[in-house]
């Protein structure tokens, strides 16, 4: 039987709750600001209820995080009356050091990368809203994840949610561990919460750029808090929950571990750093707020001109760095597998550059600095899924293909939705997500170059492999993800529009979001 080489449980340490000292904060006078609030409570309370109603009942499975070497079974009567326990693994210093290099690598794709590629894209006087956008959205998630958002997705539950073992960290310390995809090789859990709270941070942010120039504030941080709960810690658990490798000895325990994975996982889909859970959910969630929110004041009449090229390309060349940390981090530790994770997001983006400027250059007569960057990312995401589990020339492929798909993406299919998805973010993420994720199943095939799929039981990659059979798989988590991405977002912006509204006047977007919503403005003018 085969497995899947995916992201193990992590365990969990209580820390004091954040809002004490912000309760006594001026702008709490702000009675927006206190509805926002009072909202990001009454969803919290709805998530424990839910959570409570989809619990299963029976009792979940031992995290791996907490793996101890048990004693050899079942001596015979003739064996040493007193056996000695194998030593339980112990963090190695490069791969600690690695990870949290590559933590800092994603905190670096998103402030300030992601927010200097966007705010380079919108016109001036709406610049610092995106900035200030990212950068409390970033803030806002890492403290939710460690409130709450860590234990709800890697801990065991059902196959679609956590539990509440760990809320508020309860339990972490030091020297707690978290597994990796080596059996015996783990890493410290602080190390492996802190990495995936930078993954649950940039897939919120990625949002806000199809609703950019338009959106009030507030009601983007309260829908970002609801839907981070209602679809990224689910779609997340889903793809990345299992109890790691120690757990599986044969095949029994293989079952065992299947069962307590996630609903997708157990399928057995591929997404080594987040094409469906980070790339395609953000996507679709963009789209909808794009169609709910509505278009721009005088859209398809004024020119909205990025206001500074400069500025989206050292974002996007920043983007690209982090994301290094990003993919080749998601294996979690340094390897042979990092180093092909590492190479594959080199040559993808890269190819994906060439192959954007082509499109335009065909289309357009010329190749332009957007269409370069916008290349560069489209390749990034593309990559994301495949990106530990496909060759050099696979990963090539993928980044060639996503360029020229991507392009039509962000002009062809854009006019055919006919949504103003202000920075594309469905036309690159969306697109490019869904290209990376079902190309997964095929550049994977030890035929094409590919690693294939690791069997635990057997510690060896299994030689069965069937690539119609593996993309079809992936079809399904793509579906998933869509689906669910949608669903929650819906309801989630209809219900901060009902508390909130969701967008600024007419008068305040014609005024620019920097002075209308936050008293400043990016330049001196």
């Amino acid at each position: 039987m085969t497995s899947n080489k995916w992201f193990a449980s992590a365990p969990a340490k209580p820390v004091q709750k954040p809002f004490d000292r912000v309760a006594q904060t001026p702008f709490l006078k702000d009675p927006i600001m206190k509805k926002l609030l009072a909202s990001l409570a009454l969803g919290l309370g709805l998530l424990l209820g839910g959570s409570a109603v989809m619990a299963q009942t029976a009792a979940p499975a031992a995290p791996v995080a907490e793996a101890k070497a048990t004693a050899p079974a079942a001596a015979t009567a003739a064996a040493p009356a007193a056996a000695e326990a194998a030593p339980a693994p112990v963090p190695n210093k490069g791969d600690t050091a690695w990870m949290t290099v590559a933590t800092v690598l994603v905190i670096l794709m998103t402030i300030p990368g992601l927010a200097l590629f966007y705010g380079g894209l919108v016109r001036s006087k709406n610049m610092l809203s995106v900035l200030m956008q990212v950068f409390v959205v970033t803030s806002l998630i890492y403290v939710l994840w460690v409130i709450y958002g860590y234990t709800l997705t890697f801990s065991a539950g059902n196959p679609f949610i956590g539990s509440f073992d760990k809320l508020f960290f309860k339990g972490i310390t030091p020297d707690s561990i978290a597994a990796t995809f080596s059996k015996g090789v783990v890493i410290p859990e602080l190390t492996f919460a802190a990495f995936q709270a930078t993954f649950a941070a940039i897939t919120c942010t990625l949002i806000v750029g199809a609703f950019a120039e338009r959106a009030r504030f507030s009601a983007v941080l309260l829908f970002c808090a609801l839907w981070f709960t209602f679809s990224y810690m689910p779609v997340a658990h889903m793809v990345w929950y299992w109890d790691g490798p120690d757990a599986i000895t044969d095949a029994a325990s293989l079952e065992t571990v299947t069962a307590a994975a996630g609903w997708l996982w157990a399928k057995g889909a591929l997404d080594f750093a987040g094409g469906t859970v980070v790339h395609i959910n953000a996507a679709v969630a963009g789209l909808v707020g794009a169609y709910v929110i509505g278009k721009r004041t005088g859209y398809g009449k004024e020119s909205m001109a990025p206001h500074s090229l400069t500025l989206t390309m050292v974002g996007a060349s920043l983007l690209w760095v982090g994301w290094f940390g990003f993919n080749a981090g998601s294996n979690l530790e340094a390897n042979g597998v990092t180093a092909l994770a590492f190479m594959n997001t080199l040559v993808a983006t890269a190819a994906a550059t060439l192959s954007w400027i082509t499109g335009e250059s065909l289309s357009k007569g010329k190749a332009s600095m957007l269409g370069a960057a916008s290349g560069a990312v489209a390749g990034l995401v593309a990559i994301t899924p495949a990106c530990g589990f496909v060759g050099p020339m696979g990963a090539i492929v993928i980044g060639l293909l996503a360029g020229f798909l991507c392009l039509w993406g962000v002009n062809g299919l854009k006019r055919m939705l006919g949504a103003d998805d202000s920075l594309d973010v469905f036309g690159v993420h969306g697109v490019g997500g869904i290209l990376g994720a079902l190309l997964t199943g095929v550049f994977a095939a030890p035929s094409l170059g590919g690693t294939g799929i690791y069997d635990y039981v057997a510690n060896a990659v299994s030689p069965e492999y069937s690539i119609s059979g593996q993309v079809w798989i992936q079809f399904q988590a793509v579906i998933t993800t869509i689906v669910w991405s949608a669903v929650v977002s819906y309801i989630a912006y209809k219900l901060v529009d009902m508390v909130l509204g969701l967008r600024v006047s007419e008068e305040e977007e014609r005024e620019g979001l920097d002075i209308s919503s936050h008293g400043e403005t990016a330049y001196h003018r």
